[in-house]
């Protein structure tokens, strides 16, 4: 196993390295050594939950489990940071991908998450339904204009939110941006 000391410990965690040492001494920090006055810490080890920050709040076990691997794992996203632009590119087309295929999915689109890659790419699937093709690519022009929104600051408003559910519903001419006079319910779901 690989161990790292306190200073080193206390940039990759933005914390002082007083408070590493301390977390140390009150045996917070999972699989620590102590030769000395030195600790020897496992590289791999998550970062413990900040108990001021939860003062007074129980919390159960199975979410502190959670809560320390999300430490963990922020504490790794932050020492990769800042990230270049391609590789802030080709997250977001990734999670693109992803989304719209998920969020398709659940409607019954039949598009597979590799042929859904290849719909945005501009592709047509043979023996897959136009609006299979229609729906892939409506979701994506609405996320990028979501994100186009975020990007400039600008309010949410009916008039954006509208044309968000026009985007998505590219398929369903008539359907599209306006709001829906009849109840919706889950198939197969007991009321």
């Amino acid at each position: 196993m690989e161990y790292i000391k306190v200073s080193q410990v206390a940039e990759k965690w933005g914390l002082s390295p007083r408070r590493v040492r301390i977390l140390c001494a009150e045996y917070k920090i999972t699989g620590v050594i102590k030769k000395g006055k030195l600790y020897m810490i496992p590289a791999n080890a998550p970062k413990p939950l900040d108990g001021r920050v939860l003062r007074g709040k129980a919390i159960s076990s199975a979410f502190a489990v959670l809560l320390l691997n999300i430490d963990a794992k922020k504490s790794e996203l932050n020492n990769r940071r800042p990230l270049t632009k391609g590789e802030i590119d080709r997250l977001r087309d990734e999670f693109l991908v992803n989304f719209t295929y998920n969020s398709n999915a659940i409607e019954g689109n039949t598009l597979t998450l590799q042929e859904t890659a290849m719909v945005l790419e501009g592709m047509t699937i043979d023996q897959k339904p136009l609006k299979d093709h229609l729906e892939a690519v409506g979701h994506r022009d609405a996320f990028l204009y979501i994100q186009d929104i975020a990007e400039k600051k600008e309010a949410i408003t009916e008039s954006v939110i509208k044309n968000t559910h026009s985007l998505v519903l590219v398929d369903r001419p008539d359907d599209k941006g306006v709001y829906r006079r009849i109840p919706v319910k889950i198939m197969g779901a007991v009321t």
